[in-house]
């Protein structure tokens, strides 16, 4: 692979997923060190990936997946994602039982959904790129994004380790999950235009 493809891919998957750090650092630090649902969040961030890169192959190819006047509205599910999330944090505290007992937001359908609903403006890059690059270099991309993917899941972990922001999250990671879920939804809509926002 030459080097310029693997610099022009990499700098593409910066730019494109960076919102995606913060997010798999609050997820991994809502797994809490569980092997199990470690591995859930890596799975789920990968569906969610290959789900994207997915829908820009098929629309790089021409067929139109998804009309660019959809793309907007896939905000309302993190936003959906986000309003649950926060009901049962609400319904734990209520209950009583402590937040690290629930597992709910590390799930691989979960994350893949967050993944997928923020990956609108990836949607909207890929698909161009794709379609003048040739088969041959969007494998390359593509190539290149996987282990971006694997390089996120590492920093991500690597962040939710770290003492202080252990702490924040285990104190606050209830409260910062539902918010964060909200806000890339609705920060979706708006950029999009849904709703005439």
């Amino acid at each position: 692979m030459e080097f310029a493809l693997l610099g022009q891919a990499a700098a593409m998957f910066v730019a494109t997923n960076v919102d995606d750090v913060l997010m798999l650092t609050v997820f991994f630090g809502r797994a809490n060190g569980r092997r199990s649902a470690v591995l859930r969040v890596v799975a789920g961030q990968y569906l969610g990936f290959i789900a994207i890169v997915a829908v820009s192959v098929v629309g790089a190819m021409g067929a139109s997946l998804l009309p660019d006047t959809v793309v907007p509205y896939l905000g309302l599910l993190p936003v959906a994602l986000g309003v649950r999330a926060g009901w049962l944090a609400w319904q734990s505290c209520r209950d009583g039982a402590t937040i690290a007992d629930r597992d709910d937001s590390v799930g691989v359908l979960h994350v893949a959904a967050v993944t997928f609903a923020n990956g609108g403006d990836n949607i909207g890059v890929y698909v161009p790129v794709f379609a003048v690059v040739g088969v041959g270099r969007m494998v390359g991309y593509v190539a290149v994004f996987l282990v971006g993917v694997a390089i996120w899941c590492v920093v991500g972990s690597y962040l939710a380790r770290r003492p202080a922001i252990a702490t924040v999250l285990s104190r606050w990671g209830h409260i910062i999950v539902p918010v964060i879920l909200i806000g890339i939804g609705l920060r979706i809509l708006i950029e999009g235009g849904a709703f005439g926002l």
